[in-house]
C-alpha cells in the first residue's frame, strides 16, 4: 500500500474517530445531565476512549476506502 492510501486512511479514520467522540460526547452529557450533574472527567475520558476504540475499529477496514 502506498503513501497516498495512507494519507486516504488517516483522514477517513480521524474523520470517523472525530465524529465518535463528539457522538459519545453528547450522548455522555446528556446522560449525566438527566442524573443531574455532568461529570466532566468522565465525559472526557469516556469520549476519549470511545475516539482510540474507533482508530483500532478502523484497522480491520473503512469501507469507503475499498476500491470498487
Amino acid at each position: 500500500m502506498d503513501k497516498a492510501y495512507w494519507s486516504k486512511w488517516i483522514k477517513a479514520a480521524g474523520m470517523r474517530a472525530v465524529k465518535t467522540v463528539a457522538q459519545t460526547a453528547v450522548a455522555t452529557v446528556g446522560t449525566a445531565a438527566v442524573m443531574g450533574e455532568v461529570n466532566w472527567a468522565m465525559v472526557g475520558s469516556a469520549a476519549a476512549l470511545s475516539g482510540v476504540l474507533s482508530l483500532l475499529t478502523s484497522i480491520a477496514g473503512l469501507p469507503e476506502l475499498e476500491q470498487k
